[in-house]
């Protein structure tokens, strides 16, 4: 699978350690637009997808996480690679730990009916919701998200693989 680019913030020199938690994430295009996860407490755009876990495959997981966040059910026989983020960065929880996470996006389709959703408390509690949007829009709210918990760097980890996207001529 091609590098779609890094993110490293070369804020590690410190860490004695790596924690590595990698994930799948499905890119699933209708009618010039594209399945994301919306997160209504903090307003900001995943792609519907998450974690692998130990001994899961990458493909696993994508069918998995994306049924579970957004209750699309991907048809296994259309998955295909389109590339991965490499991101490296000191740990939010431990100054000598070391977060390293490949993030893997699949080309997929779903079926048209949805299932419902299997959340997690936290995802439940930040109301994610599906919804196809113009990735243009996507990009923009994940460029101007305000307070979250979480680094800034997933949100423009999304809004650069969007812009690719676009670049490469997806949405045409």
């Amino acid at each position: 699978m091609r590098l779609l680019f890094e993110m490293d913030a070369k804020d590690y020199a410190q860490c004695t350690r790596t924690f590595v938690r990698n994930s799948a994430r499905s890119i699933v295009i209708r009618d010039g637009k594209i399945a994301m996860i919306h997160s209504l407490k903090y307003d900001y755009y995943k792609f519907p997808g998450g974690g692998i876990e130990a001994g899961e495959d990458p493909i696993a997981a994508l069918i998995r996480e994306t049924r579970e966040e957004a209750g699309l059910v991907i048809c296994l026989s259309t998955v295909r690679p389109y590339g991965y983020v490499h991101r490296i960065q000191q740990s939010e929880r431990d100054e000598r730990e070391c977060f390293v996470q490949d993030n893997y996006y699949y080309f997929c389709e779903a079926e048209n009916e949805t299932v419902q959703q299997a959340l997690d408390a936290y995802e439940a509690a930040e109301s994610y919701t599906l919804e196809f949007v113009a990735p243009q829009d996507a990009v923009e709210k994940n460029r101007h998200v305000g307070q979250t918990p979480y680094n800034a760097l997933m949100f423009e980890r999304e809004a650069r693989v969007l812009e690719l996207l676009i670049k490469e001529g997806y949405f045409e």
